[in-house]
């Protein structure tokens, strides 16, 4: 993948993609390449970013401590998206953490850089806009979803959710999260995330070993979260 903005596909998957040829340049000048290892952070919620993070490859989580001092995992993010956005335009310290699932390769764009194109680009301006409102539409379908299904439900839903990521050569889902993570995104308790992929391994819809997850049967799965009352 090269390493400059301007001929790189991943910014058709965010507001760069509204960006001038000269802009990109000069984004792509003033930018810092980063890579970060499994299980290290990207930032810590409460620090102040000075720039935003562009996936280039991997996988992170995004989570926000709760009020009883535990993570709670609101997002997966992976390559194209971009991680800081709100906290360079508010001026105001990162309301999340951010930590690699896989191994990570960001882009870190200095806030200068971005203001630049802010002022002068309304084009990249209403983009990003629109992916911010995507964004807050993604934390309104968590909401409703926490209030709508069951937390066997939810757990069936995230299983599904994590096979878009691929799997590996032995078929397990390349994104392995500690069961404490598939806890937090399904809200409810270690004990009983545990307890419901006992029952799923049970009735053969997924395989495990040690932490890694295969799922045998999506369609089982899929009939778990289309179930009624």
């Amino acid at each position: 993948m090269t390493d400059r903005c301007e001929q790189c596909i991943v910014r058709q998957f965010n507001a760069m993609r509204a960006m001038t040829k000269e802009e990109l340049k000069r984004i792509s000048d003033a930018k810092l390449l980063k890579r970060i290892d499994k299980g290290d952070p990207l930032f810590k919620e409460g620090e102040r970013l000075g720039g935003v993070y562009c996936m280039r490859s991997g996988v992170s989580k995004l989570s926000k401590l709760s009020v009883n001092g535990k993570d709670q995992i609101v997002k997966i993010a992976s390559k194209g998206e971009v991680l800081g956005q709100r906290s360079i335009l508010n001026k105001e310290p990162s309301g999340l953490s951010a930590v690699a699932v896989k191994d990570v390769e960001v882009c870190f764009i200095p806030s200068e850089a971005i203001d630049d194109v802010i002022n002068h680009n309304p084009d990249f301006a209403v983009e990003l806009l629109r992916h911010m409102a995507h964004e807050l539409n993604e934390a309104d379908d968590v909401i409703l979803n926490m209030s709508q299904y069951s937390v066997k439900q939810r757990l069936a839903r995230i299983l599904l959710f994590l096979e878009q990521f691929g799997t590996d050569e032995e078929g397990f889902l390349s994104i392995m999260l500690s069961r404490d993570d598939l806890a937090s995104m399904a809200g409810t308790a270690t004990e009983s995330a545990i307890r419901l992929l006992s029952e799923f391994k049970k009735a053969e819809l997924i395989a495990t070993s040690g932490r890694k997850i295969r799922i045998l049967e999506a369609q089982g799965l899929q009939r778990i979260l289309n179930q009624q009352g």
